[in-house]
């Protein structure tokens, strides 16, 4: 199922740089740390893929275990590695404001394309904390844009679509938001409040498809890491407004959707990439390896689409 490849801008578009497939990549470690070759094969492989950007830092990239130092380097190296071919998104956010202002200004700095930021999890603030911690980001690199990463599953607490609207009318680097739950209905009102061009990005692998075709102009989707290409196909068919086409993919790419939450991800990503010869099979504590019985479903799993029989 072959992907066109390359950045997909459609003619006439407001700010063409983040579109279409995003994908965040795991970080790789070897003997405890980073494999900073591993991270480079990782990246030129979602580029050939046909990806459309690439981001790092996210949750998938475990940036909860790592210093500060070692978040700084990887995002350096993806801006290194995916040496201006496709923009960079580097997932700067923290829980304290100082090391996210820190990140972001270090990822502007060593040209990353723009900042996700995560809403701060752990403490539960509410809706004038998230506007004050974001307001305080944005002032701190007014000419870098920045996406908001809403992901209540994670950080306990949801970003209401009218404190992103407010944001939004206060900041104008602050451009889009990166959408990880199940709900669908956000997606409305965030568009409604917000405005119909803010850029909507999806961050739960299957609801790609249905998340676009509300508005949504993308997908941050882990899936991407086994297969780009199909992802970024996904994409470039609904920005075209192909959605029976882009339906054939969604579909086709269900399977591997769900097995990304076989296990707290990335342990089911890791552990087919280690079986593709793309890093090593190896996590940072608390996160440890998943059972025998899940390990043969992703194994039978990555067969079906060919991912232990060379490159995808």
């Amino acid at each position: 199922m072959p992907a066109t490849g390359g950045l997909f801008i459609l003619k006439g578009e407001r700010s063409p740089m983040f579109r279409g497939s995003i994908p965040p990549l795991i970080t790789p470690f070897r003997q405890g740390r980073i494999d900073e070759e591993a991270l480079r094969r990782l990246v030129e492989r979602v580029i050939q893929g046909g990806s459309h950007g690439v981001s790092v830092g996210g949750t998938t990239g475990e940036p909860g275990t790592q210093t500060l130092e070692e978040r700084k380097r990887v995002i350096r190296l993806a801006v290194e590695a995916a040496a201006g071919r496709v923009p960079v998104l580097a997932g700067t956010g923290s829980l304290r404001l100082e090391e996210t202002l820190e990140l972001t200004r270090y990822a502007r700095e060593v040209g990353a394309a723009g900042a996700m930021v995560i809403v701060p999890y752990y403490v539960k603030p509410n809706q004038e904390g998230l506007y004050r911690y974001f307001a305080e980001v944005a002032r701190a690199v007014p000419d870098f844009p920045l996406v908001l990463y809403n992901i209540p599953g994670r950080s306990g607490v949801e970003i209401a679509p009218k404190t992103v609207a407010r944001l939004r009318r206060d900041f104008p680097n602050i451009i889009g938001l990166k959408h990880s739950s199940k709900d669908l209905e956000y997606v409305s009102h965030l568009l409604q409040e917000a405005g119909r061009d803010f850029l909507v990005f999806c961050g739960l692998e299957s609801l790609t498809l249905p998340m676009m075709s509300l508005g949504a102009v993308g997908t941050i989707a882990a899936t991407a890491n086994w297969l780009p290409k199909e992802v970024a196909l996904l994409c470039e068919r609904a920005l075209a407004g192909d959605y029976g086409g882009a339906r054939e993919v969604h579909y086709y790419l269900l399977e591997a959707n769900e097995a990304i939450f076989w296990d707290t991800n990335p342990i089911p990503l890791k552990t087919v990439l280690s079986w593709m010869g793309l890093c090593e099979k190896e996590w940072r504590l608390p996160l440890a390896p998943t059972t025998p019985e899940v390990e043969e479903r992703l194994r039978r799993m990555a067969e079906r689409y060919g991912l232990l029989g060379g490159e995808a």
